[in-house]
């Protein structure tokens, strides 16, 4: 989400803080950030695109707000993309759904060697796992999903 990235920025950041409650000029956000104009300048036209700042014109300064709306907003999707998520459980990144890449192309998510979720339940590796380990760390689903049942480990599994 692009919004974020703009966010992300401190100096950013630092801006919105100090226009949440009053309306300012850029010389005065830069002066109380202690960063140039220019750059203060640039930063709320960041701000400004993905639509955090309104600026208006008052004399021969354009004062800054924040867009309360539109921080309400994003607060509401980043809510409900947590409330949308299932209870967490014990599955292996190994047997999550594929996702689509950049690209579109569907990729499967792969764990690592040591049982991406609890490595400290995990005695040797993901091939020598015991059925009562697998229930333990992956619930009941009677092989274990770090292990590619196609090929055989190899030593460098080990």
């Amino acid at each position: 989400m692009e919004r974020l990235k703009v966010l992300a920025d401190q100096t950013r950041f630092n801006l919105l803080k100090l226009i949440i409650n009053n309306d300012l000029c850029v010389g005065a956000l830069a002066t109380r950030l202690d960063i140039s104009k220019a750059a203060a300048s640039q930063h709320l036209q960041a701000l400004r695109k993905a639509g955090f700042v309104r600026g208006e014109k008052r004399g021969y300064w354009t004062h800054y707000s924040l867009d309360k709306e539109a921080i309400r907003s994003l607060a509401s999707h980043l809510v409900e993309m947590i409330d949308n998520v299932p209870p967490r459980g014990l599955t292996c990144i190994k047997a999550m759904p594929e996702e689509n890449n950049k690209q579109g192309k569907k990729v499967m998510k792969m764990c690592c060697n040591d049982c991406c979720q609890q490595p400290e339940k995990l005695k040797g590796t993901p091939q020598e796992c015991t059925p009562e380990q697998i229930r333990e760390c992956h619930g009941d689903l009677g092989t274990h999903p770090c292990v590619d049942e196609k090929k055989e480990p190899t030593d460098k599994d080990k």
